[in-house]
């Protein structure tokens, strides 16, 4: 592994990174870059959607069974290195849960940032993945706080002034949100009626799509799949309790259907401190040759 690369992702629950471009890594680790998952909570709150893994033993020990599972995920996709931040799942606004004071909503934010940048300076990572600005479809406090805490580390990692106490500063080179593409959507929903099949997406997807489609214009960068299409699959599966293996919308199509469709992770450059061009096939777009020489 040539380690003078590296590209680290800030989720905020198990199994986020198993949804959100986990071909990406795994591309990317095959390639020899040194790959890293911050993973924000624990995923306490998350449910329990796989019905052969709803037994009390298992809520009983509800975190470190998603410790466990958050492992294995990142072992199937290529990650090199998992890092926690240690925090609470915050729950959903409203519930009891966004009121514990541990959840990680309830952090202070210069503390959570302070953690984010003493991995960043450790790992040194060019590239950093994170959630964008637009959380209308999904208004999780722990998302909305990823987002927060990973464009703040961006800008402070860099900065000698800020978290002195968190190693020699160090700058990446750029920030990208991972999107889901609505293309994606469309043609996943096209192939189930296609096969005669009940398609898992309704009206409701589609007119949060079409709330959002400005977000499609904003797309700067694709990462093409080819031989990496299962790995998405793979990690899912790994999440036991929380991805039910019967589950239509992750796995309602025939596996050879299902890797022919929109091959693609997508994602919006947001931050670049080296001269690449929209549209990207890399994440390291003007960073190879700046790093090696």
């Amino acid at each position: 592994m040539d380690e003078r690369f590296s590209l680290l992702t800030v989720h905020a629950h198990p199994d986020d990174e198993a949804s959100k471009g986990p071909g990406t890594i795994a591309k990317y680790h095959a390639a020899g870059v040194r790959t890293v998952l911050v993973s924000c909570t624990g995923g306490e709150e998350g449910e329990i959607l796989n019905p052969a893994m709803d037994t009390p033993e298992v809520r009983a020990d509800i975190g470190a069974v998603r410790e466990r599972e958050l492992a294995a995920a990142a072992d199937a996709i290529g990650y090199d290195e998992v890092e926690l931040l240690g925090y609470r799942d915050s729950g959903m606004a409203g519930s009891e849960a966004n009121a514990n004071p541990d959840c990680f909503a309830a952090a202070p934010l210069e503390e959570a940032v302070g953690k984010l940048v003493e991995i960043i300076r450790r790992v040194r990572p060019q590239v950093i993945i994170g959630y964008g600005e637009d959380h209308s479809g999904y208004p999780h406090p722990d998302h909305i706080r990823a987002h927060e805490i990973a464009v703040a580390a961006f800008e402070a990692a860099g900065d000698p002034g800020r978290f002195a106490e968190a190693g020699d500063a160090f700058q990446p080179l750029k920030l990208y949100y991972t999107v889901w593409s609505r293309r994606r959507i469309l043609e996943t929903h096209e192939k189930f009626l296609e096969l005669g099949l009940e398609s898992p997406f309704d009206e409701g997807w589609f007119k949060r799509a079409e709330e959002r489609a400005d977000q499609e214009d904003e797309i700067t960068t694709s990462i093409e799949l080819t031989g990496y299409e299962d790995v998405r699959r793979d990690a899912l599966l790994a999440h036991a309790t929380q991805i039910d293996p019967t589950s239509k919308f992750w796995f309602g199509l025939p596996l050879h259907e299902a890797r022919k469709i929109y091959p693609f992770d997508d994602y919006v450059l947001t931050r670049s401190l080296v001269d690449s061009d929209p549209p990207e096939t890399d994440l390291f777009a003007g960073i190879w040759a700046s790093v090696s020489s």
